[in-house]
């Protein structure tokens, strides 16, 4: 059995990382908040962006932008995967990672080898050059707070090679945010831009373009396309906050659970020294 001595250290040990964790739980819970702010405050001009583009998508119009034209047969598959640049958030980049995996496997299985690849995210990034995968283009040290400005190159190199057809899909990989307690890891197709995810409106009509249709329907395709992107690392953002501040919470519990151990050890070893302590007296007192 430890000594005293050496169960007191294992105590002060344990308090000071739950010190630690019991101050990272408050930082996160702080951060999350104003993630969430900024997630919610994104959606709106996500939501009109969006009420355009599809009406763009079902207007009589000559041209038809590449963004909107499905590819017949899938053979060059794009992934923009987004995750943290920290650790300590649970499982959060570990699904998401999952998730990004298993439809590589499967594009694989399915005969389609031209897999680029562009990351978002240090935690992601170290996955897929541990997976020898082809990234094409890398973003990291996103700091607390989304920048689109920091995302769009990026994200124009798989929009370049979708347009210029070396991509026939554009996948996005990410976790969206539910609520403080469950964030949901999920894979969507980014481009061609389907009706699922621009939403059929009620009734079409065209719009009065200027100066011509291409120029702006390219200008707000690819606006829109960057705008879902952003939406997404928002989300994921305020994921990660809130995951951070679950994990460290039930880091901050599990460390008050080992220090009530340790105490009960260390009083029932401390007991068990001053009986032994009482018995030798007794003993020798008896012998006198």
């Amino acid at each position: 059995m430890a000594s005293s001595k050496e169960i007191r250290g294992k105590i002060k040990s344990v308090q000071n990382t739950r010190k630690i964790t019991k101050a990272m739980e408050m930082v996160a819970a702080s951060k999350m908040r104003k993630a969430q702010e900024r997630m919610r405050a994104a959606r709106p001009y996500g939501e009109k962006i969006r009420v355009l583009a599809a009406n763009l998508s079902h207007a009589y119009t000559e041209y038809r932008h590449p963004f909107l034209v499905k590819k017949p047969k899938l053979q060059h598959v794009g992934l923009v995967l987004i995750t943290t640049d920290k650790g300590l958030c649970g499982a959060l980049n570990t699904n998401v990672m999952r998730l990004a995996l298993n439809h590589m496997k499967e594009w694989q299985a399915n005969g389609i080898n031209d897999i680029r690849v562009s990351a978002i995210g240090n935690k992601g990034l170290g996955f897929m050059q541990r997976l020898r995968a082809n990234i094409v283009s890398q973003v990291t040290g996103l700091g607390d707070t989304p920048r689109l400005e920091k995302l769009i190159g990026a994200i124009k190199v798989m929009l370049d090679a979708y347009q210029a057809g070396e991509l026939d899909a554009v996948y996005l990989a990410y976790t969206r945010f539910i609520n403080t307690m469950r964030q949901e890891p999920v894979i969507e197709q980014l481009l061609p831009l389907t009706g699922e995810r621009m939403g059929a409106p009620s009734h079409t009509w065209d719009y009065v373009y200027e100066p011509e249709a291409r120029v702006v329907i390219d200008e707000l395709l690819r606006r829109y396309v960057e705008a879902l992107v952003y939406q997404a690392l928002a989300e994921n953002m305020a994921s990660e906050q809130s995951a951070r501040m679950v994990a460290m919470k039930a880091a901050s519990d599990n460390a008050q659970n080992v220090i009530n151990e340790l105490q009960l050890i260390y009083n029932k070893t401390r007991q068990a020294a001053i009986t032994k302590e009482i018995a030798e007296i007794v003993g020798g007192a008896s012998a006198v």
